[in-house]
């Protein structure tokens, strides 16, 4: 890079700063307007928007009324984060950090934020995609809390750079696609082993990892899969393109979304009717 950035003594916040989402970004926490979250009329009421973590939770949720799960059916609420409206402070109480997705379950009036957090008490909720066996559930849960480390460093560092600063910069964007690459190939790598990603069973670590990393190499995040070269990983694609065609997930990504075309959008999801309603593609 030809300019160089010192840092000042103390940092201060530039509110124009940072890009696409620009507008939602503070350096505090906390309930930034008052408003009551809706309630439907399922235990599962889910608080959330389609993005990768969002789309873990409502990929779950479908398999596991594909599964027979009838328990399982849910409410999903958009909480639109363009708009602000994980500040509002039905929100914040149900998730202080103000991040989608969030949960809460009437039936236990327990509430859950952190998508991995919220996997993993809905797979043992219904004990379904989360083996009972300790060397198998435990690889399960090394994969999953892979996900939640590595993700950022996708989501936040690679896509951030590349796709939204309101700079591109060498640096970071090598930086980042290189890590993004190298995630890539472990996972490419464990998948030339196994048809899931921990093992024999497709389970919530799938899930979790498809969200961010099948829809990248399949071409649906940060216009990024010719840079990227994502079609070198023929084992991750195979795989990511095996869970693209499984009935739920073809649900699943289309709720809590109010973007793309019309065929790809439900905003909110009320019952398995509610799919009926969504124009043919």
């Amino acid at each position: 890079m030809s300019n160089t950035y010192t840092p000042p003594k103390v940092w201060t916040w530039d509110s124009q700063n940072g890009g696409a989402f620009a507008n939602i970004n503070r350096p505090v926490s906390g309930a930034t307007h008052d408003k009551t979250l809706p309630v439907g009329e399922h235990d599962l009421q889910l608080y959330s928007m389609a993005t990768p973590n969002g789309v873990k939770v409502t990929m779950l949720l479908e398999e596991l009324l594909e599964a027979g799960h009838q328990a399982a059916d849910y409410d999903a609420w958009l909480i639109n984060i363009r708009d602000g409206d994980q500040f509002g402070s039905g929100f914040v109480a149900v998730n202080p950090n103000s991040k989608i997705p969030a949960l809460f379950d009437r039936s236990t009036g327990i509430r859950l934020f952190e998508s991995g957090s919220i996997l993993l008490y809905l797979a043992e909720k219904f004990g379904a995609f989360l083996p009972k066996d300790l060397a198998k559930r435990t690889e399960v849960m090394n994969w999953l809390f892979w996900q939640m480390g590595s993700a950022p460093f996708v989501g936040g560092g690679f896509g951030h750079f590349y796709a939204y600063a309101p700079e591109k910069y060498e640096y970071p964007i090598n930086r980042y696609a290189m890590e993004t690459k190298r995630q890539l190939d472990v996972l490419d790598r464990q998948l030339a082993k196994h048809p899931f990603v921990a093992g024999d069973e497709y389970s919530i670590a799938d899930m979790a990892i498809w969200s961010w990393y099948g829809a990248l190499v399949l071409g649906r995040a940060y216009n990024a899969a010719e840079f990227l070269d994502v079609q070198s990983y023929q084992h991750l694609q195979r795989w990511a393109k095996q869970i693209d065609a499984r009935p739920a997930v073809q649900r699943a990504v289309k709720v809590n979304r109010n973007w793309g075309e019309a065929h790809e959008q439900l905003p909110e999801r009320h019952s398995a009717a509610d799919f009926d309603s969504i124009p043919k593609a």
